[in-house]
């Protein structure tokens, strides 16, 4: 072991181990994330009937690595633009098993006489899902084809991005060893307005970044540049003060609306898998048993509440955002565990030394629990509704139908007076964030540098016009962007009031705009109050009356939408929001294994049974837009569906076939290569290759003839054997046989 670093050892053990044990795990049909952790307890320092690692800080390291690609993964996957199709409903779930799960999992801290920072992490930890948990449950439980599956996809999607928050929280609330609201408030206001100027920057910029050097992409240098980006965003994020998990989901969603996002995602699994795999087996590390055995009582307590209270929770949430009853319970009983972020949480907690060690063992073991009874909570939804819909009298099944109907999507696209208020607020958030971060950019970057060349007032006029221009299209924007008469033309009812706020509404803007402006001016000029607003209303109507600046900004912004919506317009259409309720776009490719490989679209059944439409092969470079029904499917064809969820989920299985196993052996490997020597009385002698009907007669195929020391390989048919000609051909051994008899004698 002499040279080799300690690390080399680690990994070897940590590696060979976790891969027992997944293994043994995929055996019992159990999700391998409890592999990981059982291999982590096995080599940590609480169980000295195996070996241990030596250099621990190395392994804390590659585990943060490992927490980063899982939250990088994590981001490719979420996408803002699900949150939009995801809508109130998802959000109402998970903020109403969120508020339960936090409260519950408090008071049983405090149950337990925990200290407060122990019963507040307790509560978050309790209130997330595992997404992967799930997922692979309904891989194991063939439920991907039911239709409340896409509502647990599109809550866990707002989960995922409420359990960022709660880390961001949950960081503020650790550097204080305290709950100060003020400081709260103040942390979130940071929270949004620095994920959307990376979201905003992010979106304009580095799509146009990977069309630039798309023609000189490689699979090697895109997962060099995805990886790149990833750990620039948490530099970034650990900068302005934020977790690198936080960072890693901020660009894997924007990632997540390039053209680049499938591939990318693709190319990361390995890595992730592999740091993944670090990450969840330093979990297990810190599993101690005899801290288990003291809390007992905990995990049963905890573990209970988990499976009881969140099942329960979750299915409230569900009913009461517009979900029938049986739907809500199927959907409700899939979050019955806590996973990954339950152990970041954790990990957060240890990081700034505001929980107590105990809780860390306790939490993971809790999460090895109920993972375990997950499948079991889950089959128990049906004969539970079963058991329990003709208990329920008709007049609430009636007013929970009505309920119901009054989330359905309306097709009304008129600006109303509430729509135009929350737009209004929406855009002068979004401008303001947009001014603000390129002023400060402006401040620490443009004002020194002019400064150093250009000295005295003429500098600091300098900056000051060179900072203006750079904001210009944006105070445009949020000053003079949408006409007022015509705003008052769209709106459906105009009272007096109504007419009021929106003229308010727009003088607002504009004196934001001017406030701005002033800001700016007296950063770098020393000039009174006065003097400065002067100036910035000469300069606000020199930008009102400028073609050129409005003209500016509505290619920045088309920039933005065309890049935001790139991915989206690949497709061969776009389905229109006020459908998308009823039907979709969903792509599948086909797998080898697949029922249809060699079939034609006309003898598929996909329009006939399940009223789904394919609109669209890809293969290779060829697009086959609304394809002839006499296409052939071919083995990874990449086919785009138009139908509803119930019926493109019932299909997808169709066309996406997993095999059980990764690697399949041959058992009978009948065919090997063989030779035989051509002798003057041979049949075949003096005969071409062709006329010979070696192939026909032996079912053989020759692939070389040896004369002397050259080679013929491969021979055209014309080929003509000669005496003492070794043919070597490829056929079984009775074919051989057959040949040695016949041909050489």
């Amino acid at each position: 072991m002499e040279g080799v670093p300690a690390l080399f050892y680690d990994l070897a053990l940590i590696l060979i181990t976790a891969g027992i044990t997944t293994v043994i795990f995929k055996w019992l049909k159990q999700p391998l994330v409890l592999g990981y952790i059982v291999a982590g307890f096995l080599i940590g320092h609480y169980f000295s009937y195996f070996p241990d690692i030596h250099d621990e800080e190395s392994v804390k390291t590659w585990s943060e690595i490992g927490m980063v690609f899982l939250l990088f993964a994590i981001g490719l996957e979420f996408s803002f633009k699900k949150l939009k199709k995801v809508g109130g409903p998802g959000a109402i779930m998970v903020l109403t098993e969120l508020v339960i799960m936090f409260t519950s999992g408090f008071l049983v801290g405090k149950m337990f006489g925990w200290q407060k920072m122990n019963c507040i992490f307790l509560g978050c930890m309790l209130s997330i899902s595992s997404t992967s948990i799930i997922v692979k449950a309904f891989d194991d439980l063939k439920l991907k084809k039911e239709k409340f599956t896409a509502d647990v996809i599109g809550a866990l999607v707002v989960e995922d991005l409420v359990a960022v928050v709660l880390m961001v929280i949950l960081s503020t609330i650790s550097v204080g060893n305290s709950f100060d609201g003020g400081e709260l408030i103040l942390s979130m206001v940071k929270l949004v307005f620095f994920l959307i100027i990376w979201f905003i920057f992010g979106i304009y910029l580095i799509p146009s970044f990977l069309r630039l050097i798309r023609k000189f992409m490689t699979e090697e240098t895109l997962v060099i540049i995805a990886v790149g980006l990833c750990f620039a965003m948490v530099m970034l994020a650990n900068y302005a003060g934020f977790s690198s998990a936080l960072g890693a989901f901020v660009m894997g969603s924007i990632l997540a609306e390039t053209l680049e996002a499938d591939i990318i995602h693709k190319l990361i699994k390995p890595i992730q898998n592999l740091f993944g795999a670090i990450f969840f087996v330093s979990v297990g590390m810190l599993v101690n048993p005899k801290v288990l055995v003291e809390y007992t009582w905990p995990v049963v307590i905890i573990a209970l509440t988990v499976m009881i209270v969140k099942t329960l929770s979750a299915t409230f949430g569900m009913l009461i955002s517009g979900r029938d009853i049986h739907t809500s319970m199927k959907a409700g009983f899939c979050f019955c565990q806590i996973g990954e972020f339950s152990f970041i949480i954790a990990g957060l907690g240890l990081s700034f030394k505001v929980i107590d060690g105990y809780l860390y063992p306790i939490i993971v073991t809790v999460s090895i629990v109920t993972t375990f009874f997950t499948p079991y909570i889950m089959r128990l939804a049906d004969p539970l509704y079963n058991w329990l819909n003709p208990k329920i009298p008709e007049r609430w099944k009636k007013a929970m139908t009505n309920y119901s109907e009054g989330f359905k999507v309306s097709d009304d696209k008129t600006l109303t007076f509430k729509t135009f208020i929350i737009n209004q607020l929406k855009n002068m958030v979004i401008y303001g964030c947009i001014i603000f971060a390129l002023t400060l950019i402006a401040f620490s970057v443009i004002g020194p540098l002019c400064l150093r060349f250009i000295h005295g007032i003429w500098g600091d006029v300098t900056a000051t016009i060179i900072t203006f221009l750079l904001v210009s299209p944006f105070i445009w924007a949020m000053a003079f962007k949408y006409n007022i008469s015509l705003t008052n033309k769209r709106l459906i009812s105009k009272t007096a009031f109504e007419s009021h706020v929106i003229w308010a509404i727009f003088i607002l803007r504009y004196l934001i705009a001017i406030g701005l402006i002033v800001m700016i001016i007296r950063h770098y000029i020393p000039l009174n109050f006065w003097a400065a607003m002067g100036i910035a209303v000469a300069v606000s109507l020199i930008l009102a009356f400028s073609n050129g600046i409005m003209k500016f900004y509505d290619r920045i912004e088309h920039r933005f939408m065309d890049n935001l919506n790139k991915r989206q317009k690949q497709a061969s259409f776009v389905v229109p929001e006020v459908l998308q309720q009823n039907f979709h776009l969903e792509k599948a490719i086909v797998s080898p294994l697949s029922q249809i490989v060699g079939k034609q679209l006309k003898d598929t059944v996909f329009r006939s049974k399940y009223k789904v439409s394919v609109v669209c092969i890809e293969r290779g470079n060829k697009c086959y837009d609304l394809p002839d029904k006499d296409i052939m499917f071919y083995p990874y064809d990449k086919v785009t569906l138009v139908g509803n969820d119930d019926n493109i989920n019932m299909v997808k299985p169709i066309l996406e076939v997993e095999d059980s196993e990764l690697i399949r052996e041959r058992e009978d490997h009948n065919m090997s290569l063989h030779s035989v020597k051509i002798s003057e009385k041979s049949p075949i002698c003096h005969v071409s290759l062709l006329n010979s009907m070696f192939k026909d007669k032996y079912d053989a195929m020759v692939i070389a003839i040896q004369r002397g020391d050259e080679f013929v390989l491969s021979p055209s048919a014309k080929t003509v054997f000669n005496n003492g000609d070794v043919v070597w051909y490829v056929s079984s051994k009775e074919a051989a046989a057959m040949i040695k008899q016949k041909e050489e004698i």
